[in-house]
């Protein structure tokens, strides 16, 4: 199997303490996934992140059912988490995600690092020439607009006081 990596970062208004919240949330993961995959968090409210929680998803790949278990492995708010697949579409899936200050301390570096893999030797290879490099791609685009959008809805409602 081979290995496949994806990295992506991206600056972010609001400090590591400001804007880790958002991402500890699971479900905040069904607004920042494309509307096409029908993406659902499966696991009941609340969900409390820890290393070695378990959050069970579903969702539709090409529009075929798919479940898909997560483990958190590292958790280290405000500064990074890691989740695993353990049961899901890939044969491997690691997901690090890191958020280091700016510079000048008033902003977010997220980094997101992927590595993922796929079955089926050589006809994997295609596969995922074909199809899976452009999903997964794509799913980071997405994510890469709709963040700043949603991250400022979270901070506003997380600053306006409770009537």
């Amino acid at each position: 199997m081979r290995i496949h990596t994806l990295h992506r970062e991206q600056l972010l208004d609001g400090t590591p303490e400001e804007v880790f919240p958002f991402f500890a949330d699971a479900f905040n993961l069904e607004a920042l996934t494309p509307p096409l995959l029908k993406f659902r968090v499966v696991t009941p409210r609340p969900i409390e992140l820890y290393a070695g929680a378990l959050i069970q998803y579903a969702l539709k790949l090409r529009g075929v059912p798919v479940s898909w278990l997560t483990s958190i492995q590292r958790w280290d708010p405000p500064h990074a988490f890691v989740d695993t697949q353990i049961k899901g579409p890939y044969a491997l899936w690691h997901h690090t995600h890191t958020f280091e200050p700016t510079a000048d301390g008033s902003g977010t570096l997220m980094k997101d690092t992927v590595r993922y893999g796929i079955a089926f030797g050589p006809i994997g290879d295609l596969v995922h020439a074909l199809f899976v490099k452009k999903d997964v791609e794509g799913i980071f685009d997405f994510r890469a607009v709709e963040i700043p959008r949603l991250l400022a809805d979270f901070r506003a409602a997380q600053a306006t006081p409770a009537t």
